[in-house]
């Protein structure tokens, strides 16, 4: 996984990108990202200013978080269901 950048640094390269001094494509090579890492950056940066429809990084950081809490609730309930079946055999009397 690519190392991730700091979020002034992205903040940064987006306004760079605004600014329309150089094409995009240059602007990513000088920072040493790749283009489509600073458009998408530049589409994030467009939706977390309302400027765009879609989930904007606090959305998206929430969705994440529920996301986890989920799965970890899904696999807590199948450890109960599993326990309570096998207590439900263990409770019964042993056949002679």
């Amino acid at each position: 996984m690519p190392r991730a950048h700091p979020p002034e640094f992205r903040q940064r390269a987006v306004e760079l990108a605004r600014l329309r001094d150089k094409p995009v494509a240059k602007i990513a090579e000088d920072l040493g990202i790749a283009e489509s890492c600073l458009r998408n950056w530049m589409k994030q940066a467009d939706i977390d200013d309302g400027k765009r429809h879609g989930l904007s990084t606090d959305e998206r950081d929430e969705l994440v978080a529920l996301r986890r809490k989920l799965r970890t609730a899904e696999m807590e309930v199948e450890i109960l269901k599993r326990a309570a079946a096998w207590f439900a055999r263990e409770s019964l009397p042993s056949p002679k």
